[in-house]
């Protein structure tokens, strides 16, 4: 069973900056792809960004393009989001996301992930 466990949330102003992080433990999934999704209060939650598995593929919600930048590193089994100009906006509960699908495309959809960390809060104060 995969584990995800998220860490660097916390308190930014707009206009500043936060890492993510996502480690997996328990049964090894470095080839797994992977995602960031957010949810905000009374909001469903949405796609953020992927990243296939070799890393050679990514993709971003129109909202965060240019800002955010997802990355991963195999041979630790992380996977990361720099998170940069943050607006108020994108205050939410950040969740790392995985499917057992090795493929060199990133993955969007929601419904295809698996495994789920159980989050991370950022909040962006105006």
């Amino acid at each position: 069973q995969v584990q995800l466990v998220e860490s660097g949330g916390g308190l930014a102003q707009a206009g500043g900056s936060l890492r993510l992080s996502c480690a997996a433990s328990g049964r090894r999934f470095s080839n797994y792809a992977k995602g960031w999704f957010r949810q905000a209060p009374g909001e469903e939650r949405e796609f953020v960004a992927a990243i296939s598995s070799s890393g050679g593929s990514t993709a971003y919600a129109d909202s965060v393009k240019g800002r955010f930048t997802i990355s991963r590193d195999n041979a630790k089994n992380t996977v990361d989001l720099q998170m940069n100009s943050l607006k108020p906006e994108d205050t939410a509960i950040y969740y790392c996301a995985a499917t057992p699908q090795i493929t060199s495309r990133a993955i969007t959809e929601r419904y295809d992930y698996t495994y789920w960390g159980q989050g991370t809060q950022v909040t962006v104060s105006s």
